[in-house]
Parts: C-alpha cells; sequence; structure tokens
C-alpha cells in the first residue's frame, strides 16, 4: 500500500533539480536537497522510536527545515501537530498532554520551559531554530536518505489542527491523508496552478492556511514558492517581481495598500491574488483592483475542513461573498435549532460535507457528535446565505449571534453598514449584557488616518437604515481591533473589555 500523501507532495522533489523553495536572503533550495532533508528528518523520527500513528508536537519558526519536518512525519506516517510560536509554554503544555504527543520540537531560546513540558507529559524534547540549527537537525545529518517511507492509506491521521479555544478547551481536528490531499488537489485544478507557478509564502504554517493550503498547493502542482519568514511589507514589496501568485489575509492586502510603492507596475505580471482566514472589507477589494487591476479571489475555509468555497477563478470574484462550493463539498443552509435546510437567501447555519471533513475531533467523542452530524455533514458554527445566484455570503459566527429582546441579530449586517459611514475604517458589533435587555447590540469603530468619529453623529447616521432594535446601544471607538495571528478580529476580547462598562455612548479607549 503507498503513502498517499508523500507520493504526490513529496516523492515527485526526489528529482527535481531547480529551485523549490526561494528564501528572502537570496539562497535557494533544489527540491531534490528538500527532498533529501524530508528522508534524513523521518529516518531520524524513526530513530527517536516514533512509530505510524505517533504524535509530534512542533512549536518552530518558519523556515524550509520546519516545513521538512511536516513533510518527514508524513513520509514516517507521524501525525504531526505544529503549534503557533506565540503560545506560552503553560499552553503548549495542554496540547502535547491532550495529544500524547511523543516529541516535542522547539526553539532553544525556549529550550528550559519546552523541556519541563516535555518531561512532564514523558515526551522527548529536541531544538529546531529559525536558522535550521538545533538538537534535532544535528541528528538527522547522521540519518541516511535512504528512508523508505512508510505505507499509510487514506484514512490513516496524518495532522492535528487545534481550534482557537475562545469558547472552551481547543479541540484537536483530526485530519486524514485524503482530508489534505482531496482538497489540494481540487485547490490546484481552480486555480490553475502549475509548475510555472511561484507563490509568494508569507503566512505562518502553524495554521491551515499557510501550511495546509499554500504549501500542499505548490507541492501538488510541483511550483516553487517564495519563502519568508513573515510578511514585512518591504520584503513582500521586493519579492513581489519575482513571483506568478500571493495568498494572504486580508492584513497583508490594506498593509500593501498603504504604500504607494505598491501599485499596478509592481504588480501587472501577477496570476493570483487570494484572500482568507478572516473577512476581507469590499472597501479592501474596491480599493484593490483600481491600485492593481486585480480582483482579489476570496475563499473560505476552517481548521476542520480546509477550504470550502471560492470564487471563481474566471468570472466573477464578488467582494463581499466567498463564492461557490468547491467540487465536491456539498453545502447547505439550515436552521441552528432544527437543523432543517432553509430556503435560499435565509441566513442559518453553513454545513459542510466532504472529502475535505475532518474526522472528529481528538479524544471528544461528545463533542464530535455535537458538530458532526451521522450522515456526514459538519456542523460549521458560522452563519450565512446563499445568494439567488449561488453564492455564499458569511454573515458571521453563531456565537457571536446577539439575542436582544428575543430577535435575533447578526452582526455582519450592522457591520456592512457602519463601514459605508464616512470617516470609519472598519466596525466589529458585538453583544453586551443587558438588565432589560438579555443583550444590547454594541459597536466597536476604527476610524479611517485623520478622520474623528462622532458617536452621536453616526448613530443617527445609520438610524434610518436598521430597525431599533439593530441599532447599537453603544459605540466605542478605537484606534484599532483585537485580532488573532491570521488577522480574524477577536470578539471574545472585545466583549470581555467593554461587557462591564455598557454604556449609552463611550469615548476613544
Amino acid at each position: 500500500m503507498p503513502n498517499l500523501l508523500y507520493d504526490a507532495l513529496f516523492k515527485p522533489l526526489a528529482d527535481r533539480d531547480t529551485p523549490f523553495l526561494h528564501m528572502d536572503n537570496g539562497a535557494s533550495m533544489s527540491g531534490r536537497a528538500f527532498h533529501d532533508l524530508v528522508l534524513r528528518y523521518a529516518a531520524a523520527l524513526q530513530t527517536l522510536g516514533l512509530q505510524p500513528g505517533d504524535r509530534l508536537a512542533m512549536q518552530a519558526a518558519k523556515s524550509p527545515q520546519a516545513l521538512a519536518l511536516y513533510g518527514a512525519a508524513v513520509a514516517a506516517g507521524v501525525v504531526f501537530l505544529p503549534l503557533n510560536t506565540a503560545y506560552t509554554a503553560d499552553e503548549v503544555a495542554y496540547f502535547v498532554e491532550n495529544s500524547g504527543a511523543r516529541l516535542l520540537l522547539g526553539d532553544s531560546a525556549n529550550a528550559t520551559s519546552l523541556q519541563t513540558v516535555a518531561s512532564s507529559n514523558d515526551a522527548q524534547f529536541h531544538t529546531l531554530n529559525a536558522d535550521g540549527s538545533g538538537s534535532f537537525p544535528d541528528l538527522a545529518a547522521a540519518s541516511d536518505t535512504a528512508f523508505t517511507p512508510v505505507d499509510r492509506g487514506e484514512g490513516d491521521l496524518a495532522a492535528f489542527l487545534y481550534t482557537s479555544g475562545t469558547t472552551g478547551r481547543s479541540k484537536g481536528a483530526m485530519l486524514t491523508q485524503r482530508n489534505l490531499l482531496s482538497n489540494a488537489e481540487v485547490l490546484v485544478d481552480e486555480w490553475r496552478f502549475t509548475e510555472e507557478d511561484v507563490l509568494l509564502h508569507a503566512l505562518p504554517i502553524f495554521h491551515t492556511h499557510g501550511l495546509f493550503v499554500a504549501s500542499n498547493v505548490v507541492l501538488l502542482a510541483g511550483a516553487s514558492m517564495i519563502f519568508l519568514p513573515s510578511f514585512q511589507v518591504d520584503k513582500v514589496l521586493a519579492a513581489l517581481p519575482r513571483a506568478t501568485s500571493m495568498m494572504g489575509v486580508p492584513t497583508f492586502y490594506t498593509r500593501l495598500l498603504d504604500d504607494p510603492r505598491f501599485d499596478h507596475a509592481l504588480t501587472k505580471h501577477m496570476r493570483l491574488f487570494t484572500s482568507g482566514s478572516a473577512p476581507l472589507l469590499a472597501e479592501t477589494h474596491t480599493a484593490f483592483e483600481q491600485r492593481t487591476g486585480h480582483k482579489i479571489l476570496e475563499r473560505y475555509g476552517m481548521t476542520e475542513t480546509n477550504m470550502n468555497t471560492s470564487n471563481p477563478y474566471d468570472g466573477d470574484r464578488r467582494p463581499g461573498t466567498v463564492g461557490f462550493p468547491l467540487p465536491g463539498v456539498e453545502l447547505k443552509i439550515t436552521d441552528p435549532a432544527s437543523g432543517e435546510t432553509l430556503p435560499q437567501g435565509e441566513a442559518g447555519m453553513i454545513e459542510v460535507r466532504g472529502p475535505n471533513v475532518f474526522a472528529g475531533y481528538w479524544q471528544m467523542p461528545d463533542k464530535t457528535r455535537e458538530e458532526l452530524r451521522d450522515d456526514g455533514f459538519f456542523i460549521t458554527g458560522d452563519i450565512g446565505q446563499i445568494d439567488e445566484d449561488g453564492y455564499v455570503s458569511i454573515v458571521g459566527r453563531q456565537k457571536d449571534l446577539i439575542i436582544t429582546g428575543g430577535y435575533n441579530v447578526y452582526p455582519k449586517e450592522i457591520e456592512l453598514i457602519m463601514d459605508e459611514q464616512p470617516g470609519v475604517l472598519e466596525s466589529a458589533v458585538i453583544g453586551l449584557p443587558h438588565p432589560d435587555f438579555g443583550e444590547a447590540v454594541a459597536c466597536v469603530v476604527v476610524p479611517e488616518k485623520g478622520a474623528e468619529i462622532d458617536p452621536d453623529a453616526l448613530s443617527a447616521a445609520i438610524k434610518d437604515r436598521i430597525a431599533r432594535f439593530k441599532q447599537p446601544k453603544a459605540i466605542f471607538v478605537v484606534d484599532t481591533l483585537p485580532r488573532n495571528t491570521m488577522g480574524k478580529v477577536q470578539k471574545n476580547v472585545l466583549r470581555d473589555t467593554y461587557g462591564a462598562q455598557f454604556a449609552p455612548v463611550a469615548t476613544r479607549s
């Protein structure tokens, strides 16, 4: 039996002497050299006693070596668990304990605390640094590249990705070889990736976007990528002339638009810009097209499913939508209470089914049953709707739904209206405890550069646009919205910040 994921993604690199990775220091790594590294690392995992099905946790900076570790895990049949580099040792301890990881890899700078975490959970610890050095690479240097990848089938686990845990304990989403490979195959076809493509890769690789979308697509297509450690405007601008495509989050594009050097001439050779992981403002979409002539392709995915929908490569890429369900993915809108499918155009729960949908949550059978139906449909927790042309729009998260005086309010509806107002750059609508209504609608707004926002005037400007029960009873003006690593607004942080100080009007904080 073959190793499906290794055979499709990594094995083709063995005979490739052309560059696979281009680094920001001008160096490059051929496909053959990268493949050799993958096999050496896989042999090192075997030397450390890891068996197929064992878990490997990695909290390491983005580097070719960190990416090779993913390939090594696939080749060795080890379940790969990448961890956000911003996690504290206490947070890492939960993931190591919950996953039962047998090996933890981390930066030498955090060796003392991470060694304690590993020892406390009967795991081994080795170091892997941003420059590719460390005790694990040293061990692998003595390993043989003749390692034979282990047999793995489509139902075997390839990775765990833990959810953010903003509403409780983080859940380990179990992703199979079929989940990852099927999604990569669809995206290569839908987004027209070929071996001629050079992807500008500035995303982290501890997240599904940078690892299982960007990297897997490049690997499957036989393409190459400019592998930047992180998003820095100067480095991205310098790399753009050598790229054909770029995958990013909305903040990438807003920061580029803030720089006058980013213009049509710099991007005229580009084939594709995609955006995901957080909603892209329609204003950003429009401004980007006006500046560059390119329409950003927005798509929709999540930890448990990878990509579900995409705006078309050929066709109308509509601002404010995430396009159509991808081939092989079934998507429906249901009543959150009954689970019944709703008429087209009505807002409700997004449910998806397909080969991309995960196998369940690690050691959480009850939570799996709550969110993964017997018929294979996954209850995403996202509220959305499908318009008359079949385009899917995300209205908000179920947990962000506001119930005020018995009425349901979807934050996205109000945010779209707020964002249209003069002087408003962006907004976030949340529900706050209220003695009479249970919850009251509140809005946090960020002004455009140089603009001043008067909350009273803003309230007056929108009062005829939406029903009274939807109108914010408090408007807070802030310099920036709190976001996670992937650019998603952290509404839980806003609720914590303003929950105890509800007032009719608030001033800049």
